[in-house]
């Protein structure tokens, strides 16, 4: 029996060195497995209705609508804060006013206060001083009408001498 060199070759190698001998063919079966996949995925999508293209589009446009209306939140927020921070002001500013006007007419009262005790004040020694001239001289035949008219004198001493004092301002 005569062996051909050839043969025995081919009998021995695997089918994977019959594969690699054919770069053609293992090409050409690799691309057709490829382009059946492109295409079941391209009819699952046709017939589905789904394409991540049109999620990813219709995700962003909510995406975009759901700032848009925060925005606006936000803004309407602001001027709502504004507003508020104006009226604000505005009171701080009429209280600060009041405040103001409360401490001027304070300072003004208590400047009439002084002024109206210093006129007690000074009614209480005419009084007093009245009182003892009344005591210490004391005439034998004292008439009605001179000791009325003295005392009218003295009180419009007092009075006129109270009307002098200088009024401080307010």
């Amino acid at each position: 029996m005569i062996i051909h060199p050839g043969h025995a070759r081919a009998r021995s190698a695997s089918p994977l060195a019959r594969i690699g001998a054919q770069p053609i063919a293992l090409t050409a079966a690799a691309l057709l497995l490829i382009l059946a996949g492109v295409a079941s995925i391209a009819a699952w999508r046709a017939y589905t209705g789904i394409s991540p293209e049109t999620d990813r589009a219709v995700a962003a446009r909510a995406l975009q609508a759901h700032a848009a209306q925060v925005s606006e939140q936000l803004v309407e927020k602001t001027k709502g804060l504004e507003e508020t921070q104006e009226e604000s002001i505005d009171q701080l500013q009429t209280l600060q006013d009041q405040v103001q006007t409360l401490r001027r007419l304070l300072a003004a009262q208590q400047a009439d206060s002084k002024r109206l005790s210093e006129q007690v004040s000074s009614l209480s020694e005419a009084v007093d001083s009245l009182r003892q001239s009344f005591a210490s001289a004391q005439p034998s035949d004292p008439s009605p009408a001179s000791t009325r008219n003295r005392a009218l004198r003295l009180r419009a001493h007092v009075v006129h001498t109270a009307q002098k004092r200088p009024k401080p301002h307010s």
